[in-house]
């Protein structure tokens, strides 16, 4: 490791050296090189987390759109001009204010997306100038080296990124090193907090957990709705910190959404990852669907009621809906990371907000509705980095702002967010 932070820090030159335009030729490069390459990739994802061979292949189409956004946002970095009079008689002085990278990144990212959710840190922080000290999940380490080969391949120096696995008892001391100027974290909040408390004086980049609800109203598109919890619980066997966790649906048309979902959620398949009409595979351990199983008999023994699931296999969990779940039990307040759906039938939407609001996390939210006063009042009162309108609080695109509010993280990724966040101004007073 100490190697490889000096072999790094020998590339804050290198970077100086190396125009935008070259850095931003680099990216394209890397985005032709993934996608001609992806269905090696998309296979190698699923051999190494169990998730859906087609699950795997929407991350690397999603990965090569990232890699060109952060291509063309290498060419608009960009800092303005002050005039120095604006309060003051100063001179008639003009600063000029511009971005610079912070030196070394170290980017640690989790299993879920090893390809993309890497993509969205290494991309960006090249793109601003710095160096990237790579250290992927222990599960994605295959995959992670041959995406290092890629980017190697399209032209990124040796000393300006670099893979590491250190051992776990390594980790506090790598956080806290001298020359490791910022961290970008994906993952959940113990492992932050052990980052944060090692870290001291340096820029934290923190992607965490989520507990997002997804409200229907009366008026929803029920078709639409349905299909935005599908796919945004149960893919990936349920493991997105984006996933809709939590499902407000309003009185009127809860028993028609329900039953609904039941139906076309019956119609799933669960199974092997590698055959492309899975739909759901294993969680990635033993331990993950262990977890999930005990937040399932919690909230049994509060009181919910299956509507459908409930069955195990191994590392598998069956998608499994909840009814009559207590807003007090573990599956309401805490992130589970699984196929497991619990709805929340109410009359009066005032009623629900402290319920979501009674969280730890706050990443995103989806509401179903055509009502848009209420819309915007929802944007104000929840506890939430964003809100979509009849969607899921799965949507992401990769140049929006991405990023949560307590302990759902620090900072906001999207590539022209996560340059920012990878920067420092500087200004030159003329």
């Amino acid at each position: 490791v100490e190697q490889k932070l000096a072999l790094l820090k020998s590339g804050h030159q290198t970077q100086r050296d190396t125009a935008a335009f070259e850095r931003a030729n680099v990216l394209l490069k890397l985005s032709e090189l993934l996608k001609a390459n992806s269905e090696e990739l998309a296979q190698l994802i699923t051999r190494e987390t169990g998730k859906t061979i087609s699950d795997s292949r929407v991350e690397m189409m999603r990965a090569v759109n990232a890699t060109i956004a952060c291509s063309e946002e290498a060419r608009q970095i960009t800092g303005e001009a002050l005039d120095s009079d604006a309060y003051a008689a100063m001179g008639k002085k003009i600063g000029i204010v511009c971005w610079r990278p912070l030196g070394t990144i170290f980017c640690i990212t989790p299993f879920n997306f090893p390809i993309n959710i890497a993509i969205h840190k290494i991309g960006p922080a090249y793109a601003a100038g710095n160096s990237v000290l790579f250290k992927p999940g222990p599960q994605n380490t295959a995959t992670a080296q041959r995406l290092v080969e890629l980017c190697y391949e399209a032209g990124m120096p040796e000393n300006v990124l670099q893979f590491c696995m250190p051992e776990m008892k390594e980790l506090d001391r790598l956080n806290g090193h001298s020359d490791v100027n910022a961290i970008n974290f994906t993952g959940g909040t113990a492992a932050a907090n052990a980052i944060a408390a090692a870290a001291g004086y340096k820029k934290l980049l923190l992607e965490l957990g989520g507990n997002d609800p997804l409200i229907v109203m009366d008026d929803a598109d029920l078709e639409g709705a349905v299909k935005a919890a599908i796919n945004q619980r149960f893919a990936t066997a349920g493991q997105r910190c984006t996933a809709a966790k939590r499902l407000f649906v309003h009185e009127t048309v809860y028993d028609a959404f329900r039953d609904l979902l039941v139906e076309k959620s019956s119609e799933l398949v669960v199974g092997d990852p590698a055959k492309d009409e899975t739909f759901i595979g294993p969680l990635i351990h033993q331990g993950a669907a262990d977890q999930v199983r005990g937040f399932i008999e919690d909230a049994i023994e509060r009181g919910a009621t299956v509507a459908m699931g409930n069955k195990y296999e191994g590392a598998f969990v069956y998608p499994t809906i909840l009814e009559n779940v207590d807003p007090e039990c573990e599956l309401m307040v805490e992130e589970a990371f699984g196929p497991v759906m619990p709805l929340f039938k109410f009359a009066d939407v005032d009623s629900i907000i402290p319920i979501i609001n009674n969280t730890a996390y706050g990443l995103q939210g989806g509401i179903f509705t055509n009502n848009l006063a209420l819309i915007r009042r929802l944007f104000e009162a929840l506890d939430v980095g964003t809100l979509a309108a009849n969607d899921g609080p799965g949507f992401r695109t990769e140049h929006f702002p991405f990023g949560g509010v307590k302990e759902s993280g620090v900072g906001r990724e999207g590539i022209k967010y996560a340059i920012r966040e990878m920067s420092f101004t500087k200004t030159l007073v003329l």
